[in-house]
């Protein structure tokens, strides 16, 4: 049984379920698409299944995680898709157990320019604050990605400060501040 955890205007969060390792695996083997994730370097089939065990723990011990975004269009045809395909992934997480909560996303490519993301990512940080009681998450974006530091000024995002990555290379940091903190 799938979860829903949040809905936007044209998709479906909802919990990873272990037949989303198919859709897992066409967003994060894509060189371009993950290019900004984690070492940039594609993922296996078993990797995603390891994945999404890894999401079913993090739902036990924290109870939040990556989600699924499914496409909410029914049956408009054109560049919105089919109803309830997966269009990419999101969710509050912490890499390498890190203390703050973090913000993810990815979108299939050929869905990029839509404003997915965008939606995805704001839609999370209220789910983030409202439901989680959660009031600052960071994004960690590399200098070059532009695309996500225009979502993270998008969804109030602020750029707080570098930091060097573990394999040397720096990273921004972002942070958003819920309403309650304001």
């Amino acid at each position: 049984m799938s979860i829903t955890v949040i809905e936007t205007k044209r998709m479906r969060v909802r919990r990873l379920v272990e037949s989303d390792a198919r859709s897992m695996f066409e967003v994060y083997s894509d060189p371009e698409g993950c290019r900004w994730v984690d070492d940039g370097n594609p993922i296996t089939l078993d990797e995603c299944v390891l994945w999404i065990d890894v999401t079913h723990k993090n739902y036990q011990n924290r109870g939040y995680g990556m989600f699924a975004a499914e496409d909410r269009a029914c049956g408009q045809g054109g560049r919105s898709g089919q109803s309830g395909q997966v269009v990419g992934f999101c969710g509050i997480v912490h890499p390498n157990q890190q203390p703050e909560p973090e913000i993810k996303y990815a979108i299939r490519r050929e869905r990029w320019g839509q404003g997915l993301a965008t939606e995805l990512a704001s839609g999370m940080l209220r789910y983030a604050e409202q439901e989680l009681g959660i009031s600052r998450v960071i994004a960690t974006i590399a200098p070059e990605n532009t695309a996500s530091q225009r979502v993270a000024a998008r969804i109030g995002m602020q750029l707080i400060d570098p930091r060097i990555d573990k394999d040397g290379t720096r990273i921004d940091v972002y942070e958003w501040l819920g309403t309650a903190s304001t």
